[in-house]
């Protein structure tokens, strides 16, 4: 599990210990790691690397205890020291997993594509980078890493379930139907009902989706994501309640769900429990950094709390990066009435009922479309 750095190394006493060599210090450190005694073996770590800290890979090993520990983020400061004594891929994997279970998504898919350039056939930093780029929502990212890793090994049902979920929630239903087909061959499975579910939902066909969903919770309770959509087949059928106690089981699950955190947010917000809903919204914007729709959710909770200039701001960067979003045009020109500035306001509102026009007019046209 561990490489054991081979050091030739004078004996020394280390302060406030018996007398001990470097080599014995680092071989107890290692055997306290292996062994699950992550205190002492993160003691033992930081003390020899007080007397070598440009050892690489005990510096990599206790960026491994700690994360082991849960404390991510000094695992990540230790890795980036490690790797800036010497590039190392496999310090940059250790790197990528620690960013990936801290949730920072786009800092593990960084370390993720720098990794792959020197072991382009590692199927596990494929994997990762394949489950990274779902939970930002890029699938069609998804579906370009793991399609010629599924005609490599059509078998893998890895592989199989992450880009049939990929091609659903991309619309592609037709494409992931084959791949739930095969998941499906081997029996009813709570990944197979998932991925109907969410299919279902993509036609918005709520009632069928709830359906599939609950019996994947059922068979699994603890499958990723199951919840959450179960959730928003509840949302879709009118149970605001039930929808609610699903996304806190996701959540439960899985702390840093985009859906589940974003929902409840939202709901929280829409419930006048403005300062409830933020820390779900912050979360939900960590997840999936510069989202639109969660920008503009935490804009509003900014709003009703008073801190009207945040809010300003961020709609003024919103508007700027997503001219079209008319809601937030409406609520900035709410902000500028609140400050007497009709004139922006003015505008913000006449840009809103323009778009809100065009929207209207091209509702015929999309309906007529077969």
């Amino acid at each position: 599990m561990f490489r054991l750095a081979v050091l030739v190394i004078g004996a020394c006493v280390l302060r406030g210990q018996t007398s001990q060599s470097p080599q014995e210090l680092l071989k107890q450190a290692i055997a306290s790691h292996q062994a699950g005694k992550l205190d002492e073996a993160i003691r033992d770590y930081r003390a020899f690397l007080d007397m070598y800290p440009g050892v690489v890979q005990v510096r990599s090993n206790l960026g491994a205890a700690l994360a082991a520990q849960g404390q991510y983020q000094e695992a990540i400061f230790e890795y980036k020291r490690a790797l800036r004594i010497a590039p190392d891929p496999q310090v940059s994997l250790n790197l990528a997993r620690a960013y990936y279970k801290a949730a920072q998504f786009p800092s593990a898919i960084e370390q993720l594509q720098i990794v792959r350039k020197s072991m382009p056939a590692d199927l596990q930093t494929v994997q990762l980078l394949a489950d990274c780029y779902l939970r930002t929502g890029e699938y069609k990212k998804v579906i370009e890493l793991l399609e010629p890793q599924r005609h490599a090994d059509p078998n893998d049902s890895a592989i199989a379930y992450m880009l049939g979920t990929a091609l659903v929630r991309d619309g592609q239903a037709a494409e992931g139907q084959l791949i739930i087909n095969q998941i499906l061959k081997d029996g009813d499975s709570a990944e197979g009902r998932l991925l109907i579910g969410t299919t279902k939902l993509g036609v918005n066909e709520f009632a069928g989706a709830r359906v599939d969903l609950q019996r994947a919770v059922e068979l699994n309770p603890r499958l990723p994501d199951a919840h959450a959509y179960y959730g928003l087949s509840l949302l879709g059928t009118g149970d605001q309640e039930g929808a609610r106690k699903a996304f806190q089981q996701e959540l439960e699950i899985n702390p840093n769900n985009f859906d589940a955190n974003l929902r409840i947010g939202f709901m929280l917000r829409q419930d006048q429990e403005a300062r409830a809903a933020l820390p779900y919204l912050t979360r939900a914007l960590d997840v999936r950094p510069g989202d639109f729709g969660v920008r503009f959710q935490i804009a509003l909770v900014e709003l009703e709390l008073g801190q009207v200039e945040k809010s300003q701001t961020e709609l003024e960067s919103l508007v700027k990066e997503a001219p079209n979003f008319s809601e937030a045009h409406v609520t900035l020109a709410t902000v500028y009435y609140r400050e007497k500035r009709k004139t922006d306001g003015d505008r913000e509102r006449a840009i809103a009922e323009r778009l809100r026009a065009a929207e209207q007019a091209a509702e015929p046209a999309q309906k007529a479309v077969p």
